[in-house]
């Protein structure tokens, strides 16, 4: 599936910044501080990207990872205040799975999640992040999570169906399914 490149400037992007790392550089008269931060940029209606920067100063680091996440934005297809459906994404050690839920559930999600998904202006949402922690990694997760969503007018298209045959499929096949497994 080919993705369209989504123009920043056409958005009224709200940004957030996720952690900024001090990092130390040990030379021969002592050590060399700089900055790196992880970003998340979104218009809160279905527009969301992460950057990273890096920089000698705070301020410069955050625009560095602004400019990239302005290059990074993809369109979240949303269903009313959630998601189309659940979704897993691993990225190096850190696994998320992020599944949506019932109106006025609200964001349940950690420290790495839920910025992503905030920005992206997802209002109902269930989340578990497994494995490393480390937001970095768990940030690129829930992005990549988001990422492999599809809508369910692409789902039906890609099935030769209507979003109306689509929806009527699924709902035979939940009531089908057990009430409880044991």
């Amino acid at each position: 599936m080919v993705r369209e490149r989504i123009n920043p400037e056409e958005l009224e992007l709200e940004e957030r910044i996720v952690q900024i790392n001090r990092v130390a550089k040990v030379v021969k008269g002592g050590r060399r501080f700089s900055f790196s931060t992880v970003v998340v940029v979104g218009d809160g209606k279905g527009h969301v990207g992460i950057g990273m920067g890096k920089a000698a100063e705070v301020p410069d680091a955050i625009r560095k990872g602004v400019e990239a996440a302005k290059k990074n934005i993809i369109r979240v297809p949303l269903v009313s205040t959630t998601i189309p459906h659940e979704v897993i994404a691993k990225f190096a050690a850190s696994k998320v799975m992020i599944r949506p839920a019932a109106p006025g559930t609200g964001v349940i999600a950690g420290r790495g999640v839920r910025p992503v998904v905030e920005a992206a202006g997802i209002k109902d949402l269930l989340t578990k992040a497994y494995g490393s922690s480390n937001s970095v990694n768990v940030v690129k997760a829930a992005y990549k999570a988001l990422k492999e969503l599809v809508s369910l007018d692409e789902m039906a298209r890609q099935r030769d169906l209507t979003p109306h045959e689509l929806r009527s499929r699924v709902m035979v096949q939940r009531r089908s399914l057990p009430e409880k497994v044991v």
